[in-house]
């Protein structure tokens, strides 16, 4: 094919061009996201040619088709860029577009005011701005109170009793300006592309999570023998209510699938496992079955329904673990053998991360009868489901192809609108955004890794800016495999920071049981806890560190459940792009802010102002310099600062002496109010 033979079909412009619309992802090729009452900035770029007046209005279309038209602002006049924040009632697909179109009466009125106070032309233009407030009557619908403003200006325009400066006034009034920016006289309408937008439920950008290894929960060890009895899913249905009363939302399930006994792993990943050995439970799969299957030392499907149950009574959303892992004795592995790789000696492939094997694991080859592999997996999502699962965590969705996930998420959403996916990746940024733009509403992030104030700052600013659109993420301090630095050294002044800053620089977060017990020993050589959970039973002693036994008071529970219940009581804390960060001298102490009104543009504002100590092994005293108008604040206004995790209460204004440390409280978590 020759140069001239190629033909690239320009994008079609409207009468008045509508271009670089945001947001939008890859270029509309997949939904932007928000939760039912989030508000999100539409952008535009609208002009024309000349001089004449030029609005935009984005429309936005529910999920039955019906419309609604809110007027944007011209943010920037010398670059003719646009803006409004709308969001949305209610859940379901919607989309939205921007019109662009001609402004006859700012046209006049801009003329007008300049052409009369010249006596240029002034009858004409004094008519002509009769004729506008005329068609602006007769073309647009309104009530008898509505047209008021404008009929009583289109007689006065035309009383020649009257001098011209005194005629014209009635017509640039600001209620004329006013009822016609509600309900504007629009010409020469150009509507730009829709654009999807998916509208979900508010957990799938606001909740607190909290993880269990069901097995662990009421498990109890012989001490003559050293062996363990499991917990059972009836067990961990006692802990329920104690992580319902800390003020989580989800309460997380590792797999409580059958453990494979083909290459067992031991204590801390050791290769062999002894008989009393558990095993990992993401070694999914053995005689008593695979992934629609309950490990019979867990208990039966009804006693996973009496779980669910509970964990509803109490407010609790479940979330499952979806570990698409197969151990070796996998039924899988016997029905379905080209599911997986088939090495040149005639072995499966095991999953391998080298040089690390992980020998117990099998993992799926997707390439390799997909609709058989995409099915079964769906009929496997459908079995949760329909026992209350509303949540999937799913462990290394970077290892399988995104267009299953794709597939998948929709299919689910088609029958179970309702279904929120995280997304465990700890992988590559383009992959892990890649998640996001297919359908997972959150995902894990780089959170665990960043503890210098700048990484912070510049992460979060990251994450709330343009990948907000279609990636929420989730702020975990540890997960059962990560122990980092910062928090095997800190000591608890560091957890408190890392869970007060998880719990409040973004909507969801989540924390791994046992954290309260503040369990920071390190295997040797890697970040990674001693005697992980994921291979051994663990016996956490509940009610020492909670009720009054002989370890009560050593526990981070109590501050973990006034983090949450600060969390539910401000709206500010509940969203993500609203974040401001401020200036503090001390390059260790971290200071930003979180604003949201309440009730539509006349409502109150709920302000909340996070300052944390990064350093937790000394404490640190600076000065807070605040960007008042981010606060909604004048630069001299004061205010009062409330201390919302001591109780204190201090007058503040524009700079502001904290001092934070272990021998005190290492964060301020401040509510804004004005005098």
């Amino acid at each position: 094919m020759t140069a001239s033979q190629h033909h690239i079909v320009p994008p079609t412009l409207g009468r008045i061009p509508v271009l670089e619309v945001g947001p939008r992802v890859e270029q509309g090729a997949f939904p932007v996201k928000s939760v039912v009452g989030e508000p999100f900035t539409v952008t535009a770029t609208v002009f024309r040619e000349g001089h004449d007046g030029v609005s935009a209005t984005v429309v936005t279309t529910d999920p039955d088709g019906d419309q609604t038209r809110a007027p944007m602002m011209l943010i920037s006049p010398g670059l003719d860029h646009w803006s409004a924040t709308i969001c949305a009632d209610r859940t379901g697909h919607w989309s939205y577009r921007v019109e662009g179109w001609s402004n006859p009466y700012s046209t006049w009125a801009h003329d007008a005011t300049i052409k009369i106070a010249a006596d240029v032309d002034t009858e004409l233009m004094l008519e002509e701005g009769a004729l506008v407030l005329e068609r602006a009557l007769d073309e647009v619908s309104r009530t008898a109170a509505e047209a008021e403003p404008l009929e009583n200006a289109i007689v006065a325009l035309r009383d020649v009793t009257r001098p011209p400066p005194a005629r014209l006034q009635p017509g640039v009034a600001p209620e004329v300006r006013v009822e016609l920016e509600r309900r504007p006289l629009r010409d020469l309408v150009s509507p730009g592309p829709a654009y999807d937008w998916v509208v979900e439920r508010e957990r799938a950008l606001f909740g607190a999570w909290y993880e269990i290894f069901p097995r662990s929960e009421g498990a109890t060890q012989d001490h003559r023998t050293g062996l363990w009895t499991s917990g059972t899913l009836r067990t961990a249905a006692r802990r329920l209510t104690a992580i319902a009363d800390m003020g989580f939302d989800v309460v997380y399930l590792t797999p409580i699938h059958p453990i494979g006994v083909i290459n067992r792993k031991g204590p801390n990943n050791t290769p062999v496992a002894g008989p009393p050995d558990p095993g990992s439970p993401y070694a999914i799969g053995s005689v008593d079955g695979g992934h629609d299957a309950i490990a019979p030392e867990l208990g039966t499907f009804a006693d996973f329904d009496a779980f669910v149950a509970e964990a509803g009574r109490l407010g609790l959303e479940v979330a499952l673990d979806l570990a698409l892992n197969c151990a070796p004795d996998h039924p899988w592995v016997t029905t379905h053998p080209d599911w997986f790789t088939q090495r040149a000696d005639g072995t499966i492939a095991c999953a391998e991360n080298p040089p690390k094997k992980y020998q117990d694991v099998y993992p799926l080859n997707f390439d390799n009868d997909p609709a058989g592999i995409y099915a079964e997996i769906r009929r496997v999502v459908q079995v949760w489901l329909d026992h209350g699962v509303t949540i999937f965590r799913v462990d290394n969705p970077h290892t399988k192809p995104l267009q299953f996930w794709q597939w998948l998420i929709a299919d689910v959403a088609a029958t179970a609108p309702d279904t929120i996916w995280l997304a465990e990746a700890f992988t590559r940024p383009a992959m892990m955004h890649a998640l996001g733009k297919v359908g997972f509403q959150q995902s894990y992030t780089y959170y665990t890794w960043r503890s210098k104030k700048w990484e912070l700052e510049e992460y979060v600013t990251e994450l709330a800016g343009e990948s907000a659109t279609y990636m929420r993420p989730s702020f975990w301090p540890t997960t059962h495999d990560i122990l980092p630095p910062y928090l095997q050294y800190g000591g608890p002044t560091a957890w408190k920071v890392r869970a007060a800053l998880a719990a409040t620089l973004v909507p969801t977060y989540g924390i791994y049981a046992g954290y309260e017990l503040v369990e920071n020993v390190a295997r040797p050589g890697v970040e990674e806890q001693i005697d992980n959970e994921k291979y051994e039973f663990k016996d956490r002693h509940w009610p020492d560190y909670e009720n009054g036994g002989p370890k009560a008071g050593q526990s981070l529970a109590p501050y973990l459940t006034l983090i949450n219940e600060i969390r539910r009581s401000h709206p500010a804390l509940h969203l993500l792009r609203n974040i401001h960060l401020h200036h503090v001298d001390d390059e260790n102490v971290m200071a930003f802010s979180k604003r949201r009104t309440i009730g539509g543009s006349a409502g109150r504002d709920d302000t909340i102002l996070v300052i944390a100590n990064l350093d937790p092994h000394a404490t640190r005293e600076s000065t807070v310099h605040l960007d008042m108008a981010a606060l909604g604040l004048h630069p001299g206004d004061g205010f009062v600062a409330h201390d919302l995790i001591t109780g204190a209460s201090w007058h503040w204004g524009k700079d502001n002496f904290v001092r934070l440390g272990p021998d005190g409280e290492p964060v301020h978590i401040i509510h804004i109010r004005r005098f």
